[in-house]
């Protein structure tokens, strides 16, 4: 399909259309990937919250339904010793007792860095690209992933963090918004969020594919980012809303209504600033807390907690994550979604929409 601004992406890509989906832990999985490359896009896995083996067992899975653009998504945290929580379970005892739980006695999975072994798997399934939120993993460990062939997008949210990127060689950046739903991937000074249409039109300058994300969920969206000067986007939020997302009943439901106009940064969910919808939680104890654990500490305590609730059919601690233009998406196949968004994106583009 041609007629596209900026061909850059798709060449790097060999997609379609110069679209990503969002690698959303919790959230994406294989049926979406399959989906969404499928349609012509981009397909991701969110790894940061799998095993190595997990990583290897779903891009076979991926691989033996659909032959397009894989992406792999890792996050790029310090991993410091477990913090002292005793503030948090004290603000959280009220909830266990209201629901009937205790707090969790074993050990949590957590959100991993990238490491060794997560490299050996990229070294070994080689997908078209790795991407990395928090920064970059150590030089050693990222030369070892391009030396395998895989192409390295980085993720910014300030024009600073993207010329850093730029520097160590990315082959294309993701522009992340202030009104992107999930973790802001903020490195260098911390956060500092920038709004999509400037952020993109100052990144626009870069000598490698720029990637536009937050708050696109139609073509019309689509096709503003890419006049702006993005070679492709990532959409995230429309695709929660797809019958082949992970996200629970509470979740899902609150999608495309009232109450999703209001989504908010909250660091109560992980211990990190990420944009998702109200609930419970956030009204009670207020978006931010200093009594939260650093990340990725903080979501352990919740886990007893948001299952009892959403057992109950309730998203009372659970972390809702979606952008800023939630309450504008509608239930449809991922498949049929993309290549929706593509078709109209591209006849807005040529005068024919």
């Amino acid at each position: 399909m041609s007629g596209w601004p900026d061909g850059r992406f798709l060449a790097l890509s060999g997609a379609r259309l110069p679209v990503v989906q969002a690698p959303m832990a919790g959230a994406g999985g294989v049926a979406l990937a399959v989906a969404a490359i499928k349609g012509g896009a981009v397909g991701s896995l969110p790894c940061a919250l799998l095993s190595p083996d997990e990583v290897r067992d779903q891009v076979a899975e991926v691989r033996a339904q659909a032959d397009g653009p894989l992406n792999l998504n890792f996050f790029c945290h310090d991993m410091p010793p477990p913090p002292d929580q005793s503030a948090w379970l004290a603000l959280l005892e009220p909830y266990y007792r209201q629901e009937g739980v205790a707090p969790p006695g074993g050990a949590a999975r957590l959100r991993q860095p990238f490491d060794e072994a997560m490299c050996r798997v990229v070294e070994a399934v080689r997908p078209t690209f790795a991407s990395f939120h928090f920064g970059l993993p150590d030089e050693a460990l990222l030369q070892r992933v391009r030396a395998a062939g895989v192409r390295v997008i980085g993720n910014a949210t300030t024009p600073e963090e993207a010329a850093w990127l730029a520097l160590r060689g990315c082959d294309a950046i993701v522009a992340q918004g202030f009104e992107a739903g999930g973790h802001a991937g903020y490195f260098l000074k911390g956060h500092r969020p920038v709004g999509l249409f400037a952020l993109v039109r100052q990144m626009a300058g870069l000598p490698v594919p720029v990637i536009a994300a937050g708050g696109i969920v139609d073509a019309e969206g689509v096709a503003a980012a890419l006049m702006l000067g993005a070679s492709a986007v990532q959409v995230g939020t429309a695709y929660l809303a797809a019958p082949e997302s992970l996200v629970a009943p509470p979740h899902r439901r609150q999608l495309g209504t009232l109450q999703a106009e209001d989504t908010v940064f909250t660091n109560l969910f992980s211990g990190r600033e990420a944009r998702g919808m109200r609930n419970r939680l956030i009204e009670e104890q207020g978006p931010v807390s200093d009594a939260v654990p650093h990340f990725p500490y903080a979501s352990a305590a919740l886990a007893p907690l948001r299952a009892a609730a959403e057992a109950g059919g309730r998203g009372d601690y659970s972390q809702l994550w979606a952008g800023q233009a939630a309450a504008l998406v509608t239930p449809e196949r991922a498949q049929a979604l993309t290549d929706r968004l593509g078709r109209e994106a591209l006849a807005l583009l040529s005068g024919k929409g």
